[in-house]
């Protein structure tokens, strides 16, 4: 490895809803003294300590924000249901370029109540990603297009595997659009090795098409609403390294990002999931 490459432990960061019961400052103190360097922010939260704020706190803690979620839903068949989307998501944009991070994560959306159209809802996303792409990229942020499991497909995101994020991704300029590689969404399809391969940097005259590198396990049984069962590495079934290695074999050097949605989790003391985080991705990912 030389100099100029980050170690593993340097690259990791940290996603807010992985530990929900730190408030922002929180987070960012917690980050800071546990040597973890990047954290990756929802919306929502940043909006009400405040984006600017935000981003000040964030920096002066000495942390970088690898990612900022969410915006899309980009399948509203109604007008105005699509116009106010789009709105919404250049609001995204500019959130994400105000707190430093060139990566804004998507969830495309699901079919609209009546519908079942995929290919048609796949269309509108990608009708979006080229009217939102160029507005992104002036600003210096990657529209980064996140395939979740298909258990998702009906009611949050109707892109599914990473085959049919890049097939999206690929009508647009890498440095406009790329894809998210979640190991939570991903581990079950056995094409996935293929398609990093093929998101990848190396040979590639416009660039890697991988945006954010997102870890948590699969663990069953699932709970009822599916949203919150994300395991904590090491927990599951997903060999969590393997897929590190085939996102560096693809050229990707970016933040590997925790990101878990669980209760459990979040009813523990915040400096003790962090410090087992740490330790689980050292002995799982490295």
């Amino acid at each position: 490895m030389s100099d100029n490459t980050p170690s593993l432990l340097d690259r990791l960061s940290l996603n807010q809803q992985t530990l929900r019961q730190w408030s922002l400052p929180e987070l960012a103190d917690g980050c800071a003294r546990a040597g973890v360097r990047g954290v990756g922010l929802w919306r929502a939260p940043v909006q009400e300590y405040g984006v600017a704020a935000a981003a000040r706190l964030v920096r002066d803690a000495g942390l970088r924000v690898t990612s900022l979620c969410r915006g899309g839903f980009f399948t509203a068949l109604d007008p105005g249901e699509r116009a106010a989307a789009l709105d919404d998501n250049r609001a995204a944009v500019d959130e994400a370029a105000a707190l430093g991070t060139n990566t804004l994560v998507l969830v495309s959306g699901g079919l609209p109540a009546g519908s079942r159209d995929l290919p048609g809802a796949r269309e509108r996303v990608a009708d979006a990603l080229g009217e939102l792409g160029p507005y992104a990229a002036e600003r210096g942020v990657r529209l980064a297009v996140e395939p979740l499991h298909p258990m998702y497909a009906a009611d949050r995101c109707v892109v599914s595997t990473l085959a049919q994020a890049l097939d999206l991704a690929e009508r647009f300029p890498a440095g406009q659009v790329g894809v998210v590689v979640d190991t939570y969404h991903l581990w079950w399809d056995d094409t996935v090795g293929a398609q990093i391969g093929r998101a990848g940097g190396p040979g590639k005259e416009d660039g890697s098409r991988i945006a954010a590198f997102q870890l948590a396990d699969w663990v069953t049984p699932l709970p009822a609403g599916v949203l919150l069962g994300r395991g904590q590495l090491g927990d599951g079934v997903v060999d969590l390294r393997w897929f590190r290695r085939r996102v560096e074999a693809a050229g990707y050097r970016g933040p590997v990002e925790v990101e878990i949605f669980n209760p459990a989790l979040w009813a523990r003391d915040g400096t003790e999931v962090l410090a087992e985080i740490v330790d689980r991705f050292r002995t799982h990912v490295g």
